[in-house]
């Protein structure tokens, strides 16, 4: 075989063996580039969180005033007659009872002044009566008639000022209490308007407070308070008047408050706390430990609902103690979380386990 054959033939050999190295590389190539398959994603676990179940109650706000006690009633009672102190019946710290007489002062000729237009009214009004039966038959005027009337009307108003003077001397309680200050003794001289007694009635006490303007609307007469003084046991009030304007130097409103002061307890002039009963609310109670603040900065609370979802409730506080706090706002039924609520996020699904049968 001639040089020109073989090497004719020694090329074909060497195109054939190209050619299957190609195809066989190509093949190769070809599945590397297919698109390895992804491996099946494992199920992540949920985040555990332990959760308390809380039921709303009934429960009974209340706005908490600073107020001072008074007594119900204080007068002091001055002379309306000038006079000697001759007696003395009612001395201080003495309980008096309405229209009981406290001292009598002298007479002074006052007596023989009333026994004087006594007389004076029984003559005119007989004269009075003789002018109508003369005129009757016309043997009198009638502005004789009315001379006379006017005459009996004026000595009339004479034996009742002699009368009012003569009760004077002797001053009665205006009302039941208890003599908080005497000021004369027997044989004092008294003038018109000198002090005699201050009378106080203690047996009910007047509370005194201010409600800020934007709790104004939350109190009306009528309202339960609990009126704890700072020194004794707490007692029964109620609201009895509120003020329709605001103390434009405190932008707050005055509150009065009848209390009942039955052992008659020396409070008055005291100061006390306030707290006045708002109408019944269905109301969460939390430790103050489980709330948190939200987004707008308002408080708010962590629970679990039906579908094992985190949800964060804003609520409103109604009170807080070291004891807990009182909030509504949330669900009747509540599952609180009480643990693991820094590690869940809102609308993140949970595994909730019961507190109780977390630590058993």
């Amino acid at each position: 075989m001639s040089k020109v054959k073989w090497s004719s033939l020694g090329l074909s050999v060497i195109i054939v063996i190209a050619l299957i190295v190609w195809m066989a590389t190509g093949e190769v190539k070809e599945a590397s580039t297919d698109a390895p398959a992804e491996p099946e994603t494992a199920q992540h676990a949920l985040t555990r969180v332990e959760v308390t179940t809380l039921n709303a109650q009934v429960y009974e706000p209340g706005l908490l005033l600073q107020g001072q006690l008074e007594p119900w009633s204080s007068v002091m009672l001055s002379a309306r007659v000038a006079g000697t102190v001759e007696s003395i019946a009612a001395e201080l710290g003495d309980s008096v009872k309405t229209g009981d007489v406290l001292l009598t002062l002298s007479e002074d000729g006052r007596g023989a002044g009333v026994q004087r237009w006594q007389a004076r009214v029984k003559k005119l009004e007989a004269d009075l009566a003789a002018v109508q039966r003369l005129g009757s038959r016309n043997l009198a005027s009638q502005s004789e008639a009315l001379g006379v009337e006017s005459d009996l009307a004026a000595a009339r108003a004479e034996l009742e000022s002699a009368q009012l003077e003569v009760s004077h001397l002797r001053p009665r309680a205006p009302f039941d209490g208890v003599i908080n200050r005497k000021e004369v003794e027997t044989g004092s001289l008294v003038q018109v308007g000198s002090p005699l007694y201050e009378l106080v009635r203690t047996d009910r006490l007047k509370a005194k407070g201010q409600v800020p303007q934007q709790s104004a609307a939350q109190v009306a007469p009528g309202q339960k308070v609990r009126v704890r003084p700072l020194d004794g046991d707490a007692l029964d009030g109620v609201v009895t008047f509120v003020a329709s304007a605001a103390n434009p130097e405190t932008r707050s409103f005055a509150v009065e408050i009848s209390v009942e002061n039955p052992d008659q307890k020396r409070i008055a002039g005291g100061s006390a706390n306030l707290r006045v009963a708002l109408p019944d609310v269905q109301a969460t109670f939390i430790s103050p430990a489980y709330l948190s603040l939200g987004d707008d900065g308002r408080p708010g609370v962590k629970y679990v609902d039906d579908q094992n979802q985190v949800v964060f409730r804003t609520v409103t506080l109604l009170s807080v103690s070291t004891e807990g706090a009182w909030v509504t706002g949330l669900p009747d039924e509540t599952r609180l979380i009480t643990r693991g609520g820094g590690f869940v996020k809102e609308g993140e699904r949970v595994e909730p386990v019961d507190a109780s049968e977390e630590r058993g």
